[in-house]
């Protein structure tokens, strides 16, 4: 293995001694060159050790404050010795999302090019705000959005723009949402006309209200649509709140439906949404974050089917395409609606000299100054290949149903909801609980035995699960989505929720 320290401390031959460097400015080329040498070795080694770590670090709050804090460094340290603390306390001591082992939440990982990509885009460190500040920048975000409308199979209509977050793109489409009901609430706010009203499932993800928040549409303003047995939203249900809703003095604005939902990956019946949506002229929003890559494959459409009738689609490369934090593709089929939502141009962005040909981001997005994000993609897309894409995808799906099947296959467990995409939601059952489900003590205890095991699992740093409640039920949620995951890291990550679940139950199942 590589070591960081060694490597760092011969390279100090090339770089100037401390006093040469604070007068200089920068790091000089040759200390540049040094450190990140010994920034990709570290890189390199961690992945190709990643499976080695506690996926949890064993660390209390505070305690590595305590080590490297203390008060700030008045004079230069040497490289060597911020790659030392660098490999020795901040490596071994984040969650590690990298890990094939970590199968909790929905995975965000980045794949080896996509960490290439970044670095690239950090060293050119490019602004993509306005098209005369970073060409390569905006154009090659054009390209990617468009490859990957392409890829998902959405129709020519569709545009868009990279964000941050699902929380941002969300937040933009509702910014939408909120313009096309008021005519302009851009320029002129809300006013005192009706409050505005915005619909989802109650399976929905929290960023929805957090948009509303922030929007003055108000968490008071977002509705919860009731679900059916399998927690997609009703459209009988949703229609009869819309009538509600106008005869009760509010003014319907938009509508966000999920694909992939965050607790269970249920899916809202977004074709007939679609429907009332047209009828209703309220803004269809479809989040689809975390599930929506698997449109790459076409036999996965049916899941996504009348999604290219919404107004706009969200969909997060850096969830489940292995692009680095942060990457979130907002599409929409009225650019013109979002640029109106949240364009602002001040003079001294202004061009005259007709060289500003290109598309402003700037103009499409709540932010000002921004990632050129279209960079790594660009890079990613033409190493994978859709086809590379779609590989990784499919191996994913195929291990949860895998994993789906030898639950089912155990009478300790069961599979609570269906596996339409990679996460499965499943609780261990011990057979000595069958027969009383409805005693409200057995429930308890079930929920009770499978939080421990879930702990207990996670303390260990063997593997890193997360949980959520559903029909008042404690549910584990495994989620396969690590471009690093194999068979085998699936397969012990079973064996050891079996055996945890056994030594907590007293070894009777």
């Amino acid at each position: 293995m590589h070591d960081p320290e060694n490597e760092a401390t011969t390279n100090t031959s090339h770089a100037l001694d401390d006093a040469q460097r604070t007068a200089s400015g920068d790091m000089p080329p040759t200390e540049l060159r040094a450190a990140l040498h010994a920034a990709a070795d570290t890189v390199a080694d961690y992945l190709e050790g990643v499976e080695d770590y506690a996926v949890l670090p064993p660390l209390k709050p505070g305690e590595l404050a305590a080590r490297l804090g203390g008060p700030p460094p008045e004079e230069p340290e040497p490289l060597a010795r911020i790659m030392r603390d660098v490999s020795a306390e901040v490596v071994p001591n984040v969650t590690h999302w990298q890990s094939p082992h970590n199968f909790a939440y929905f995975t965000s990982n980045a794949s080896g090019i996509g960490i290439v990509g970044e670095l690239i885009s950090s060293g050119l460190n490019a602004n993509a705000f306005i098209w005369r500040v970073s060409p390569a920048g905006t154009e090659l975000e054009g390209i990617t959005v468009d490859w990957l409308r392409q890829g998902l199979g959405l129709p020519d209509a569709f545009d868009g723009v990279f964000n941050d977050t699902a929380s941002i793109s969300t937040l933009s489409g509702l910014a939408c949402a909120r313009q096309q009901a008021t005519g302009d609430a851009a320029q002129t706010g809300l006013g005192e006309a009706a409050p505005l009203r915005v619909y989802i499932s109650g399976q929905a993800h929290s960023s929805v209200e957090r948009a509303a928040m922030i929007l003055g549409i108000g968490r008071d303003g977002v509705r919860k649509v009731d679900v059916d047995d399998q927690l997609a939203m009703r459209p009988d249900a949703l229609r009869a709140a819309i009538a509600e809703d106008r005869a009760a003095g509010w003014r319907p604005a938009g509508i966000v439906a999920t694909v992939g939902t965050t607790s269970t990956t249920a899916i809202d019946p977004v074709d007939t949404i679609a429907d009332v949506a047209e009828e209703e002229r309220l803004w269809l929003h479809v989040d689809a974050a975390y599930a929506g890559p698997t449109a790459l494959i076409p036999q996965m459409r049916r899941y996504f089917r009348g999604w290219e009738r919404a107004d706009s689609i969200v969909v997060n490369p850096h969830k489940w395409m292995f692009t680095p934090f942060d990457c979130s593709l907002l599409l929409t089929r009225r650019m013109e609606t979002l640029r109106d939502a949240l364009s602002l141009v001040p003079e001294y962005l202004r061009t005259y000299d007709g060289k500003n040909a290109g598309r402003d981001y700037s103009e499409y997005v709540p932010q000002l100054g921004r990632k050129a994000r279209g960079i790594k993609m660009w890079m990613q897309l033409r190493y994978f290949g859709l086809s590379g894409l779609r590989a990784r995808l499919q191996q994913h799906v195929d291990l949860a149903h895998e994993l789906a099947g030898w639950i089912e296959a155990d009478p300790d467990a069961e599979v609570l909801f269906p596996v339409p995409f990679a996460t499965v939601c499943f609780r261990m059952r011990p057979r000595r609980y069958a027969g009383r489900e409805g005693e409200p003590v057995v429930a308890e205890a079930l929920d009770a035995l499978n939080e421990a095991a879930m702990n207990r699992l996670n303390d260990s740093g063997r593997v890193f699960l997360s949980h959520t409640r559903v029909k008042d039920m404690f549910v584990l949620r495994l989620a396969v989505g690590n471009i690093r995951t194999e068979r085998r890291h699936v397969e012990q990550a079973w064996q050891a929720i079996r055996a945890a679940t056994r030594e907590l139950d007293g070894g009777t199942t």
